[in-house]
């Protein structure tokens, strides 16, 4: 009988949630088509991507709302440092919020949104602003949805260019997790980050998926915690965030979830940390990063206020390797859904659609847009 994730289809369908498992269970297979269809695509991007490159201050900015801003905010770091420029993540909700403390009249813009659905009102009005509100602005739109606003609306314009997602990535649960890994791979793909990708991150990732490993975290689910933290520095403190996110949607809000970076832990917020707190540290594969991560998870076990502690390098047992922090966002990820779908699945939740009554939505509701007027 064929599993997904250790459960049976039967079983995944009458819990209401089969495409949760499915879509997580499948982004390995996903991602090895991605770097190919990237690679196709590769000499037209990078025609397009020549015009607002030829101005050398040109600015970067990556957004996105929810989920989707996470994807900025998980590979900025990488992209700077490829790039030797700041790359800036900033959320459509914040910009939609005040645009004027964001955007600037007379810096050339690469604006790259990313967006499952394409319909989220923060996405569509962020795109307009930043043409109401810089001379000359450019649109790289990532997107898995081919019918979405983003993909559809004034797709001729030279300053656009539409990145549609192969059609599985547009995830049918709830919880973005299939979509969210794809336009992160795929941003870096197009910016040729993609070197060693293989066979390490693809192994990782695996190996999570191996029978000991989804055994070992669905035991972790059911030990008795209400509260989680992920801790990550830099580019994996967007993955903290977005764990951190996985786990209180998938639970429908009655897991109490929290994010920082190691180093900003220890500044107050370690004072959540009690007996039921699960700890889950996103190690640095950095040696000179690793120190700081060690510093904190022994001084979380001298403090004695919880025996839950997850060392993500430790547990998936690549303590040795080179890989960079950026190859470890896809298993780290991947662990952190998986984690968050099998406490779902512990508290009788259904992860498909973890909110029945309506409070959340898979494409937010309800949001007025205003206009703005300088």
């Amino acid at each position: 009988m064929k599993t997904i994730l250790g459960y049976s289809e039967t079983e995944l369908k009458v819990k209401n949630a089969y495409w949760t498992a499915y879509e997580i269970a499948q982004q390995p297979h996903v991602w090895k088509k991605l770097e190919k269809y990237i690679s196709e695509k590769r000499e037209t991007i990078d025609e397009w991507l020549s015009e607002p490159f030829s101005d050398p201050h040109c600015r970067i900015i990556l957004t996105g709302a929810g989920t989707s801003a996470y994807i900025g905010e998980s590979i900025a770091p990488y992209l700077s440092k490829k790039l030797s420029k700041p790359v800036e993540a900033i959320s459509t909700t914040n910009i939609v919020a005040a645009p004027d403390e964001y955007l600037f009249k007379d810096r050339t813009t690469l604006v790259i949104s990313y967006a499952r659905s394409g319909n989220s009102p923060e996405s569509v009005a962020t795109c307009k602003l930043c043409d109401q509100l810089i001379k000359n602005v450019f649109h790289l739109i990532i997107t898995c949805n081919k019918d979405g606003e983003l993909a559809t609306k004034d797709d001729n314009r030279d300053n656009r260019y539409v990145l549609l997602m192969p059609e599985e990535t547009n995830d049918k649960s709830f919880a973005m997790t299939s979509s969210f890994t794809s336009m992160l791979l795929s941003t870096a793909c197009i910016f040729k980050l993609e070197k060693n990708i293989y066979p390490k991150s693809m192994s990782l990732s695996e190996k999570i998926l191996s029978p000991d490993l989804l055994k070992k975290i669905n035991t972790l689910s059911h030990q008795q915690f209400n509260r989680v933290v992920f801790l990550g520095k830099g580019g994996l403190s967007g993955i903290a965030r977005e764990a951190a996110l996985k786990m209180l949607e998938l639970n429908n809000g009655d897991i109490d979830c929290y994010f920082e970076s190691p180093l900003g832990f220890r500044h107050g917020p370690k004072l959540i940390i009690n007996n039921n707190t699960l700890v889950v540290v996103l190690k640095s594969s950095a040696k000179y990063s690793q120190q700081y991560d060690n510093d904190l998870i022994d001084e979380i076990l001298a403090d004695k206020q919880t025996d839950h502690i997850v060392d993500l390098m430790e547990f998936l047992e690549c303590a040795e390797t080179d890989i960079d922090d950026l190859w470890l966002t896809l298993p780290y990820i991947l662990f952190c859904q998986i984690l968050a779908f099998n406490k779902s699945l512990s508290l009788s939740h259904t992860p498909d659609n973890p909110c029945p009554t309506g409070e959340a939505n898979r494409v937010v509701q309800g949001v007025k847009i205003y206009p703005f007027e300088k």
